[in-house]
């Protein structure tokens, strides 16, 4: 490589932000990523005819309707991928056959939750106070933290003070403890759940966002799933004249004088640049790619302190049905069941199937790929790993545990059958690196979303890190953030004007 030249460690959406915009502003760009595909856990795979869709619910800013759709159109993201609006962020059913609905409307959604729960009217009115505040106002995304300076944070107090307002509030009371105020059983039961989703501490914030994105249309599914849109941010940065080497696995960043100076691969080939930004896994980028040479005593406390995401298992279905009558929601169908279900080690009180009716691509005419998201213990799963037998027979429990639950809600079901796969936390930790395989990295609390992290190491220079390891709470327009944030910092220190152009 030549001057003002970069490599980037993983080509998940962060390293791949990263690239786009270090190509948009001059440097020269190479990736390294150890899988065989883009996009890390934003990713799709296939089987017997199926598509299994991995992560991703939703992504925000899918629509013009808010400030972050300005990323997806600089990466390349749109307009080449059509996005799908859903109905509504979730449906919950109850043991009775009663349902609540989250409508994207919001109109809608305040008149039909005071009529399931007009002993909540109030508090209902509380909560929807600070989602219409989160859709009148964009989040401060437009440049890092590092970068404002006492006008700009006046300019963000004086224009987005309700916004402000609404993030410290949400950021201070989880959904839990909201749902707790809640006289409507299934109301309160159902946030509960919807909490555990992603956390047992998740923040009213998060839940207020997701209402407040879907109300904008802005909250899609990207037709043809996950993969699909890791695509179209590969091929802006293949446009850009970015370069991508996959099945290149780093083992070691080299560093001269206190300062990155390359990275050497598995193969044992060694490359240079003037600066290294590592997009992979956070502890396995200080703790192994750096032998634990540039950390101080706040950052080692927060590796071993700090809780991570839980992990998952993704259960996929290909099943030989349509299912015309239910409507597009982008978190799925909540089923409270009538007992705890054990899948994985854990007892459930509810599953929570994701059924894909609106996107065909997935499946062959005439039929749907079902896919069940159970968060789940990596220890549970990582003590299977000394017992390959017992592994994969635990495996084989999940499918027919699941199996007969969604049988006993879509009666049939079980008959229709004709592909399933099980996507365990080995599997993540395998293919992506992720420490415990954790899906956004450090767990979103109260405590820990949007927690400011710095994105250099001490006494390490020309290094940045850019991803969910230094954006706790993740999502993914705040992981391309993240990328771009990076670029940002290179440019002021290289006195280059930021430069962000649609594709």
């Amino acid at each position: 490589m030549g001057q003002s030249s970069v490599i980037v460690i993983g080509a998940g959406l962060a390293g791949l932000s990263a690239g786009c915009y270090a190509r948009m502003n001059g440097y020269e760009v190479r990736i390294f990523e150890q899988d065989t595909r883009p996009g890390g856990l934003v990713t799709a795979w296939d089987r017997k005819g199926y598509t299994i869709h991995g992560n991703m619910a939703f992504v925000a800013g899918s629509g013009p309707g808010i400030g972050l759709h300005r990323f997806w159109r600089e990466l390349g993201v749109v307009p080449a991928v059509r996005f799908i609006d859903y109905e509504h962020l979730l449906v919950v059913e109850g043991r009775n056959g009663e349902t609540i609905e989250f409508p994207a409307d919001l109109d809608r959604l305040e008149r039909h939750w005071k009529e399931r729960a007009p002993d909540d009217a109030r508090t209902i009115d509380g909560l929807l106070r600070g989602v219409r505040a989160f859709a009148a106002y964009d989040l401060p995304l437009e440049k890092p933290r590092a970068l404002m300076g006492p006008a700009d944070m006046l300019r963000i107090l004086v224009t987005r003070f309700p916004l402000l307002r609404a993030m410290a509030r949400g950021k201070r009371t989880s959904v839990t403890a909201f749902a707790a105020r809640l006289k409507s059983p299934l109301l309160r039961e159902g946030l509960v759940e919807f909490a555990r989703i992603f956390s047992e501490d998740l923040p009213l914030a998060f839940l207020q966002l997701a209402l407040a994105w879907s109300h904008k249309a802005s909250c899609g599914y990207p037709l043809g799933g996950a993969l699909e849109f890791s695509r179209a941010i590969e091929r802006r940065f293949l446009a850009l004249a970015g370069e991508i080497e996959y099945r290149a696995r780093v083992v070691k960043i080299l560093v001269k004088n206190g300062r990155a100076a390359g990275v050497r691969l598995a193969d044992g080939r060694e490359f240079l640049a003037d600066d290294i930004i590592s997009a992979a896994d956070g502890r396995t980028t200080i703790f192994d790619l750096l032998g634990g040479e540039f950390i101080d005593a706040a950052l080692r406390d927060r590796y071993q302190s700090l809780p991570v995401s839980e992990s998952v298992i993704i259960v996929g279905f290909g099943v030989a049905r349509t299912f015309p009558e239910l409507p597009w929601s982008a978190l799925g169908r909540m089923i409270l069941l009538d007992e705890p279900a054990r899948l994985g080690g854990r007892d459930f009180r509810m599953i929570r199937p994701m059924v894909y009716n609106f996107d065909p691509t997935l499946a062959p005419q005439g039929r749907t790929f079902v896919r069940l998201y159970l968060p789940t213990s990596f220890a549970y799963w990582d003590e299977l790993r000394r017992d390959p037998r017992a592994y994969r027979a635990e495996k084989d429990a999940v499918v027919g545990a699941a199996t007969a639950l969604l049988d006993k809600r879509f009666p049939g079901f079980a008959s229709q059958v004709e592909m399933t796969d099980v996507a365990t936390p080995l599997t993540f930790e395998r293919y992506t690196g992720n420490w415990k395989a954790a899906p956004i990295g450090w767990d979103a609390t109260t405590r820990t979303l949007m927690m400011p992290m710095k994105k250099t190491l001490p006494g390490l220079d020309r290094f940045h890190m850019a991803g969910q390891w230094v954006e706790p709470g993740g999502g993914l327009p705040i992981v391309a953030a993240s990328g771009r944030a990076v670029i940002q910092l290179l440019c002021r220190r290289d006195r280059r004007p930021f430069r962000a152009d649609p594709a």
